[in-house]
């Protein structure tokens, strides 16, 4: 495989020359190179949304209201400041105004459950929660009464929008992101406005940013690579385009992408595949010149599904992160790129970030052979917030360096004789559930917390497909023992709907090895029979339901389903929820609801959504539309769009 580590280019296409983020810069604050960038690109556009658009002296004046809001209450001190919104320019406001004001900011997602919301808010200590008018009553809900709440948007436009002046040190904190934590809880990760800014040189010199480009923002700023999107955009003159994939619906995507002219655009690996699945063949994207791939592996199939849909001027970026690192690795990718293994190299170095592969000992491996990976530089993070354990058993110093510190991943990778990383997986009980990091032992703290069980252990198993899925094993502490439907609604109100086990098996004690330790080896494979669940079986009556059931149970490797069975109570989610409504529309050629698996998630409402639509036949284009927003939404968000459309 020929090495390269290199953005072509020819390849770059845009008018604007690129300019080098040169090393001296990142010793600043992050609110200083923004405002710098307004000082000399003041009327170009700085962000778009659905609704709106600022430019950058607009942007700046609004993020400078923001801080003299949260200033006047408190003064200069390193509090943290707690953002609940969506995707849109409030948010970028409020991330912004915050750090011109000196603090670190803590983003809370509205999709998570309020309990895990909570819990940051509370580990954080923060005492303030910036929100806008969509998220104002439930900000006012998690904060308990002992937290102030700003509504961004009544922030009076009156007030002066002039640059604050603070004196901020790069050494300053700036951002306080929460990731599954292995005691059970998420950790805090914390970085300051150097190493950020660090992340963005790298990122900026490595693809080549420069004002003309167009950066998608697809991901929610509480995982790390939104917020590289945003720095990337706004710390370089560029234009920032928010795309809300969970209201819009991934299926417009395309259009947009062309609408809009974006240049650069990050998926999540599984994103990504969601939005290939939407398209027909026919579409081009003339001003996409590069696509960044992350959060969870990429497969061969990804890149040959690429090369299918894309020019040979656009590039496949496969990368290497995490929340504690930045970026350590990228891989370009072009149309001429092959790729041997299935799953896709995460590549050569990146500037200041050494990978270094060890044994069980701290030694460092042979190439070719299998270690632990771990990254030395001076730019990782500065630990785990209140967590010194945490901090100390992955975090150390480097005692062949000045300055620089060394950050045991506990993932496993090979390194090639030239040099290129290939990852292997989790060292430990960490895995990626449809893009999304998940510590098992946090969904088994949650479980532990239930009265009816008594042990358990979750891991995650290749299903059907080959995708990870997590299992739940359960010792249960009383008979009868809990339905899935039981333990599902009861996990619903701790954890967000990707970290819920598809798949419960009841045991009558957890195998342990001659050394007392769980032997997650001899924990069974699940078996295809239909789980207890509150609803008794009951076998279709008619063709229709017939149908439906066999494609249900195709879907959900079941060996029965019954006309009452709830579709998620069966281990269903969003992703197979897209195979079960595009089944039944190939198969049926009826007009379906875009939400009706979700509004409707039993075999026996489906079926009579198909008797009473027969007339209405469905062609591609609403196939597609269909499938795509159903894929994007989780059930929490389905009932709570629901609940907005009957208000």
């Amino acid at each position: 495989m020929k090495k390269n580590n290199t953005i072509p280019s020819q390849r770059v296409g845009l008018s604007n020359p690129f300019i080098v983020f040169q090393k001296e810069e990142i010793e600043q604050s992050l609110a200083d190179r923004f405002e710098q960038m307004v000082r000399v690109y003041p009327y170009r556009l700085a962000i778009k949304t659905m609704k709106d658009e600022l430019n950058y002296d607009e942007l700046n004046k609004a993020a400078n209201r923001v801080a003299r809001t949260i200033l006047e209450p408190y003064g200069e001190k390193q509090n943290p400041v707690a953002l609940l919104f969506e995707q849109g320019t409030p948010l970028i406001t409020a991330i912004l105004g915050t750090l011109k004001a000196g603090r670190f900011y803590v983003p809370l997602d509205p999709a998570f459950p309020p309990l895990r919301n909570t819990f940051m808010l509370e580990d954080s200590g923060a005492k303030l929660i910036l929100t806008d008018n969509n998220n104002y009553s439930l900000a006012r809900l998690l904060s308990q009464g002992s937290r102030r709440v700003v509504n961004c948007e009544e922030i009076n436009p009156g007030a002066s929008g002039q640059n604050l002046g603070l004196s901020i040190s790069p050494d300053r904190c700036a951002w306080l992101l929460y990731t599954s934590g292995s005691t059970g809880q998420p950790k805090g990760v914390l970085q300051n406005h150097r190493n950020v800014l660090h992340f963005v040189m790298n990122y900026t010199n490595g693809i080549r940013i420069c004002t003309d480009d167009r950066l998608s923002l697809l991901r929610h700023i509480s995982i790390f690579g939104a917020i590289r999107d945003i720095m990337g955009a706004l710390l370089n003159g560029a234009g920032l385009y928010p795309f809300d994939v969970r209201n819009e619906g991934v299926a417009s995507l395309a259009g947009w992408l062309v609408r809009e002219k974006i240049t650069v655009c990050f998926f999540g690996a599984p994103l990504f595949r969601s939005f290939l699945d939407t398209l027909a063949g026919g579409e081009t994207f003339p001003a996409l010149r590069l696509i960044r791939l992350g959060s969870d592996s990429v497969r061969k199939n990804d890149v040959e599904r690429f090369q299918k849909h894309f020019s040979s001027l656009c590039l496949l970026v496969n990368g290497f992160s995490s929340t504690e690192t930045g970026t350590v690795r990228k891989f370009f990718i072009t149309n001429e790129t092959e790729i041997s293994t299935s799953t896709v190299p995460v590549g050569y170095p990146v500037k200041d970030m050494e990978v270094l592969l060890l044994d069980e000992d701290g030694k460092e491996v042979e190439p070719g052979q299998v270690g632990e990976i771990a990254v030395k530089s001076r730019y990782l993070a500065l630990g785990y917030w209140n967590r010194p354990d945490l901090t100390d058993a992955v975090f150390s110093d480097d005692p062949d360096g000045e300055g620089t510190r060394i950050y045991r991943m506990r993932d496993l990778g090979r390194m090639s004789h030239e040099g290129l990383l290939e990852h292997l997986g989790r060292k430990d009980f960490q895995v990626k559930i449809r893009g999304y990091r998940v510590e098992t032992s946090e969904v088994e703290k949650a479980l532990l917390e239930l009265e009816d069980i008594k042990d358990t252990v979750v891991i995650a198993r290749e299903d059907r497909s080959g995708d990870p899925r997590l299992v739940g094993y359960i010792v249960p502490a009383n008979r009868p023992v809990p339905t899935v439907s039981a333990l599902r609604r009861a996990l619903s109100n701790s954890l967000p709907e990707h970290m819920i086990p598809s798949a419960f098996v009841m045991l009558d004690a957890i195998p342990l090895n001659p050394n007392g330790k769980v032997d997650r080896q001899a924990l069974p494979v699940p078996d295809n029979s239909r789980p207890e669940l509150d609803t008794p079986y009951v076998a279709p009556t008619n063709a229709v339901e017939m149908e439906l059931a066999k494609i249900w149970a195709e879907v959900l490797s079941c060996d029965k389903v019954g006309i009452h069975d709830n579709f998620f109570n069966l281990g269903g989610h969003s992703l197979l929820a897209t195979q079960i409504i595009s089944r039944v529309i190939n198969l049926f050629r009826v007009e379906l609801p875009i939400k009706s698996l979700f509004v409707s998630p039993t075999v026996a409402d489906i079926a009579e959504i198909i008797t009473k639509n027969e007339a209405n036949k469905a062609g591609q284009e609403g196939l597609s539309r269909m499938l795509a927003e159903l894929e994007m939404l989780s059930d929490d968000e389905a009932r709570h769009r629901l609940a907005d459309e009957s208000d």
